[in-house]
């Protein structure tokens, strides 16, 4: 048999906390997406409480992730799993300009704050949220 090491709650925890704080969600804003508590939240980030597997099928979805993001270990390759992602890997290993593999992410970030309308500008002094129907 072969010794697969298994990611533990604190693990798939942590990855929670590291994707939302990439997505720049608060733990209210996730907490509402997945319509749980705060303190729910704080106890799947803290490995405290353990997430079912539906639960994290929610989280994965409201994190724009694949389910299996949560179980790569850091420096783990993600697998693509559709052809536009592999795709955009391939395409994106072949960028070897820093600051255009910058913009690149840059735009992707702001694509998907964007959808899940999570986007804010300031005009006028004022704060207002892009709607992504508006887009």
């Amino acid at each position: 048999m072969h010794n697969q090491r298994i990611i533990s709650n604190c693990e798939i925890g942590a990855t929670i906390r590291r994707r939302r704080h990439e997505l720049a969600l608060s733990q209210e804003e996730l907490a509402a997406m997945l319509n749980v508590t705060t303190q729910q939240i704080h106890r799947y980030e803290s490995g405290k409480d353990r997430i079912s597997v539906e639960k994290l099928q929610i989280v994965a979805r409201s994190l724009s992730v694949p389910l299996t993001y949560f179980f790569c270990s850091d420096g783990e390759d993600i697998v693509p799993e559709t052809d536009s992602e592999r795709e955009l890997l391939i395409n994106f290993r072949k960028i070897q300009n820093n600051v255009f593999r910058d913009l690149v992410m840059d735009f992707l970030r702001k694509a998907l704050l964007l959808e899940l309308g999570l986007y804010w500008l300031v005009i006028g002094g004022e704060l207002l949220q892009v709607l992504p129907e508006v887009m």
